[in-house]
């Protein structure tokens, strides 16, 4: 009998397993920590220079070309709007 073998996508469930610092996330896992879509996270990496910036995933400069997110710098910046709406309550 084969042993088949399924390549399953990390969840947040198995992220957290590794050191934030060191993992880097796709849009989608951005999308789901910031509860931004992926128009508004782009529209923040113009505006807003808190918002994480991205990392290439390649040597490719073209539009398009793919890029990711650090764990770590993504939660910090959802803790940090976190302390300002206490801080302006």
């Amino acid at each position: 009998m084969q042993a088949t073998s399924v390549h399953m996508q990390p969840t947040a469930a198995t992220i957290q397993q590794f050191d934030p610092a060191t993992v880097i996330i796709r849009i989608s896992e951005l999308s789901a920590i910031t509860g931004y879509a992926r128009p508004t996270i782009y529209k923040r990496l113009k505006d807003d220079p808190t918002f994480p910036r991205p990392v290439p995933l390649s040597d490719s400069k073209s539009r398009g070309a793919p890029v990711g997110w650090i764990l770590a710098e993504a939660q910090a910046w959802v803790r940090q709007r976190i302390a300002l709406r206490e801080v302006a309550a």
